[in-house]
């Protein structure tokens, strides 16, 4: 583990930072630290930067309610610049986007990787545009009833390939049944991020579980 001393300040005693969230890896924005603020930062678990333009320490939320909670710092191979990986609250940017990084300035040939928030996006976009022949857009459509109906067939065939034992026709069942869980999740206003803090509160409740029969 590395000493603050250890880390290499530049002549106005600062240091960038850049600010990526957790779970998905996405680069939230970029800031400076001075000593100070990354001792506030780790001493509180929450962000703390120095602002180059006022001249002063900010904590992440502080007035917007936008907090960035920490899970680690890591510093590059030659100690002059960190990586902060958050759980945050909120958009990070201050003009209400999820991250600052949106305007793009090349887009090569390569394809993006899949994500399961990339697949919400689009859905989303598909709900707000309903282009013609998509299945998603009937879905959308067809409304609440008929999106909650599907889910509940694809909950069967996922059932049915299990107990046949077919690995692979389990998986093609499971992607289905994914897939239309995301399309209900979208026409009700539910996130991804959403999900998943309902998932890290049961595992931490379940390590509690644990712990208490391990005593």
């Amino acid at each position: 583990m590395l000493k603050i001393d250890q880390l290499k300040f530049d002549e106005k005693g600062l240091i960038p930072a850049v600010v990526a969230d957790a779970g998905s890896g996405k680069v939230l924005t970029l800031a400076y630290m001075n000593r100070e603020s990354l001792e506030i930062s780790m001493k509180e678990g929450r962000t703390c930067f120095w602002s180059r333009s006022r001249r002063e320490l900010w904590r992440k939320g502080e007035t917007s309610g936008n907090v960035q909670h920490i899970v680690d710092i890591t510093a590059d191979c030659d100690r002059d610049a960190l990586v902060v990986r958050v759980n945050k609250e909120g958009p990070a940017c201050h003009l209400g986007a999820d991250s600052c990084f949106n305007d793009r300035v090349f887009k090569g040939e390569s394809a993006e990787p899949f994500s399961v928030k990339g697949l919400y996006a689009l859905l989303e976009g598909r709900r707000e545009n309903l282009p013609e022949g998509s299945y998603t857009t009937y879905l959308f459509q067809k409304g609440i009833d008929k999106i909650l109906k599907k889910v509940g067939e694809e909950c069967t065939e996922v059932v049915i390939a299990g107990k046949a034992g077919d690995k692979r026709e389990t998986v093609y069942e499971i992607a289905d049944l994914m897939y239309h869980i995301m399309v209900l999740m979208v026409e009700m206003g539910i996130s991804v991020d959403n999900v998943l803090a309902e998932l890290a509160s049961r595992h931490v409740i379940d390590h509690k579980v644990k712990q208490e029969k391990m005593t």
